[in-house]
């Protein structure tokens, strides 16, 4: 599929991905887990030189979860050093592209002070971006998100009475980030895995069976394909 296929007026604002399967790309290749990780390098270029191509104006990628902390040590070190080392890399090429970068996550005692700080100064370079929003899901867990939000209006002293689902918005970790309109896993697994859970909560779901190195911008353009064949009512009835 090319993007000559698809409608340009149904293009999803935000599209949410689920990076799975780096590690079982690597072992089927008698590779270490982490050699996969380092694959899906590429992938994510290419899918955010995709998501500029068809206009898709939100980004987020899944990099570390809450619960990747149960890991082996030695792969956890790896994710943490080779995040740094990507943003090093790559932020200059991405700034260039008028990418913003943002990250959403816990930025507690568990994440290298280097690698905070690589995340602050990437953000900065590129606050003023506007073509692509790119969010880096890292010590991101959904659950601990929307825990960290209700302490934060908790902490506030507003009056239960007055909580509603704006103001939870408004506490998450991003409060500009829009509603997730397309949700993509790969590796071919059907979990919702912790990801997204208040901003996907009328998304359209796309699972994959490609191991994420090997995902690319054509299958970007497949997913939204698959979201434009769809009818979304929001829990009301279509015309």
């Amino acid at each position: 599929m090319t993007s000559a296929d698809l409608d340009p007026n149904q293009i999803p604002t935000h599209v949410a991905c689920v990076m799975d399967g780096n590690g079982r790309w690597a072992q089927a290749r008698g590779l270490k887990r982490t050699d996969g990780h380092a694959a899906g390098e590429e992938a994510l270029l290419d899918v955010v030189n995709g998501a500029l191509d068809l206009g898709v104006e939100w980004l987020t990628v899944y990099a570390f979860s809450t619960e990747n902390w149960r890991r082996p040590t030695d792969e956890v070190r790896f994710l943490m050093h080779f995040n740094e080392s990507l943003l090093l890399r790559r932020r200059d090429e991405l700034h260039e592209k008028d990418v913003r970068i943002r990250f959403i996550g816990r930025r507690d005692w568990r994440v290298p002070k280097r690698l905070l700080r690589q995340m602050d100064e990437s953000e900065k370079l590129t606050t003023n971006n506007k073509t692509l929003t790119l969010t880096v899901a890292f010590n991101y867990g959904s659950q601990a998100e929307i825990v960290d939000a209700v302490k934060q209006i908790c902490e506030s002293g507003v009056d239960p009475s007055d909580i509603d689902e704006a103001l939870i918005a408004r506490h998450l970790y991003d409060p500009e980030m829009p509603e997730v309109d397309l949700w993509v896993r790969t590796s071919g697994e059907h979990r919702i895995s912790n990801y997204l859970i208040w901003q996907s909560a009328y998304a359209e779901l796309v699972f994959v069976d490609t191991f994420w190195p090997d995902f690319r911008a054509e299958h970007l353009r497949s997913a939204v394909g698959e979201f434009q064949s769809r009818t979304r009512r929001f829990g009301g009835l279509s015309d």
